[in-house]
C-alpha cells in the first residue's frame, strides 16, 4: 500500500492547534471537499462527506455510494484536550511587585514541566451577548518562575514539591493588577470591541513542534497527547476510499477531565450523529441498532514507550520502543477496550498498510490509564480497539515521540478505512 500524510503537515497541525477549539478548526482546515452539517437543522440529503463541529469537538464521515442503511461503521477515536494551565474567571492578582494570573490545573498535568517555560495563550472568548471569538497570543506572555537552588537546597536531592496552587500561578507583569486588566488586555489581542464576559483558555509553551535529534530520529512538541492522533484520524479520512462501510473520525473534548460533558465521549455526541446518519438515509431505529452491531471502533490514544532511564517501571514482556509503529494496548480490568478480536483486525490493518506493530501492557503493580475507548464501547455497545503511538513524557508541557511513528500510525488507520 503506497504511504502518505507528511511530518511536515502534522508539525503545522501542532502548532496551529494550542487549544481544543483551534484544534477543531485545524482538522476543518484539512477536510477539504466535506460540508458542514448543521446539529439544530432537520438532516435532509446529508452529504456524503460531511461533519458536525460542538465546541471543542467534531464528528467527520465519508459515505461511499450506494450506501444501505445497515451499512456498517468504521469508527477512529481521539480528543481534541492535552493537560494544561486554564486562566481563571477573574485572574488578575498580584503579589510583592508582580502581576500574576489565576490558574486552574486542567487535567493531569507533570507540574514542574510547566516551571520556566515561555507562555501563550489561546482558547475561547464569549461576549456578553453570547457571541464567539477564538484567540491565539503565540508570544510569551507568561512564565512560571522555579524557585532558586540557593533557596530550596533539598529540591535537587529530595524532590521538588510543587502546591498546584500556590506555586502554579504564572507573572505576566510587573506592578499591581487592576480588577479587570486581563479581560481588557485578551479582548484587544482577540481584536474585539469589549472585553470578554467570559473565556475558556489555555496556558501554552510557545515553543513550537521539532524534529530533534542528530540522526533526526525523535518528534519534541506540545499536546502529542493527543494531537498526533487526532491528525492522523483526519489524514486518514481524508485519504481513504471506502466502499463496504461508512468511515467516522470522532475527536472528543475533555479526555483528561474524564469524557464527562456534552462534547467529551460520555456524552452523547456520537450516538446522536451515527443515529442520524441512518435515518437521514431513511433507516429504522432497527437499522441503526444493526448497524452498530457489524461496526468497529479504533481508540486512538498515545501509548508508553519504555523509558532509558526507568525501564523497572515498563512490564517486562512488553517494552514498545518508538519509530516501531503503533501499540495495540491491552488492559484485562477494561482501562483498555482492545479485545482479542478487535486487536486481530488492527493487526491485518497494519500488515496490509506494511506497518509494524507492538503491543503495551502495564505492570500488575503500576496504575494503568484509560481512554475514550472503553467509554465509546460501553456506550455504544461497539467492538473496540485501545491503540497508540509510543512516547515519553506523558502529559508534560513537552512530550517526545518517534519521528517515523505519525506516519505508522497515519497509514493504518487510512487501511482500516479502505
Amino acid at each position: 500500500m503506497p504511504q502518505t500524510n507528511s511530518l511536515a503537515d502534522l508539525i503545522a497541525y501542532l502548532d496551529a492547534s494550542p487549544s481544543p477549539w483551534h484544534a477543531v478548526q485545524s482538522t476543518v482546515a484539512r477536510l477539504a471537499g466535506f460540508d458542514q452539517v448543521d446539529e439544530a437543522a432537520a438532516w435532509v440529503d446529508v452529504p456524503q462527506r460531511g461533519y458536525v463541529v460542538r465546541g471543542g469537538a467534531i464528528v467527520a464521515w465519508t459515505i461511499p455510494d450506494g450506501a444501505s442503511t445497515t451499512m456498517p461503521f468504521r469508527i477512529v477515536g481521539a480528543h481534541t484536550d492535552s493537560p494544561c494551565l486554564r486562566v481563571k474567571p477573574r485572574p488578575d492578582t498580584s503579589s510583592v511587585g508582580w502581576k500574576q494570573l489565576g490558574v486552574e490545573v486542567y487535567g493531569g498535568i507533570i507540574n514542574n514541566t510547566w516551571l520556566d517555560r515561555d507562555l501563550g495563550v489561546a482558547g475561547l472568548l464569549v461576549a456578553a451577548d453570547g457571541s464567539t471569538t477564538l484567540v491565539d497570543v503565540r508570544t510569551p506572555i507568561a512564565r512560571v518562575p522555579q524557585l532558586a537552588v540557593h533557596l530550596d537546597r533539598s529540591a535537587n536531592d529530595n524532590g521538588l514539591i510543587l502546591d498546584r496552587q500556590q506555586h502554579l500561578a504564572p507573572v505576566w507583569g510587573v506592578g499591581t493588577s487592576s480588577p479587570g486588566e486581563f479581560a481588557r488586555w485578551i479582548g484587544e489581542q482577540a481584536g474585539i470591541d469589549t472585553a470578554p464576559a467570559w473565556w475558556e483558555l489555555c496556558l501554552y509553551d510557545v515553543q513550537g513542534a521539532a524534529v530533534i535529534g542528530a540522526d533526526e530520529s525523535m518528534l519534541a512538541s506540545g499536546r502529542l497527547d493527543n494531537l498526533l492522533s487526532c491528525w492522523a484520524a483526519t489524514s486518514a479520512l481524508t485519504t481513504a476510499s471506502p466502499s463496504d462501510h461508512i468511515a467516522v473520525i470522532v475527536l472528543n473534548d475533555h479526555e483528561e477531565v474524564g469524557s464527562s460533558s456534552a462534547t467529551g465521549a460520555a456524552g452523547p455526541l456520537l450516538e446522536t450523529v451515527l443515529d442520524r446518519l441512518v435515518v437521514s438515509r431513511g433507516g429504522s431505529s432497527d437499522d441503526f441498532h444493526r448497524t452498530v452491531a457489524r461496526s468497529m471502533c479504533i481508540s486512538a490514544d498515545n501509548a508508553h514507550a519504555i523509558h532509558p532511564n526507568y525501564a523497572e517501571r515498563h512490564e517486562p514482556g512488553h517494552h514498545p520502543v518508538i519509530n516501531a509503529g503503533p501499540a495495540i494496548k491491552i488492559n484485562a480490568n477494561q482501562r483498555y477496550a482492545t479485545s482479542a478480536e478487535t486487536a486481530a483486525a488492527f493487526q491485518r490493518a497494519c500488515e496490509f498498510a506494511d506497518v509494524p506493530w507492538q503491543v503495551f501492557v502495564s505492570r500488575n503493580n503500576m496504575p494503568c490509564g484509560s481512554t475514550i475507548g472503553p467509554i465509546t464501547s460501553t456506550r455504544l455497545g461497539i467492538a473496540t480497539a485501545d491503540i497508540g503511538v509510543p512516547q515519553l513524557s506523558m502529559h508534560s508541557a513537552r512530550e517526545l515521540c518517534g519521528a517515523d511513528d505519525p506516519t505508522h500510525l497515519a497509514n493504518a488507520l487510512t487501511a482500516f478505512f479502505d
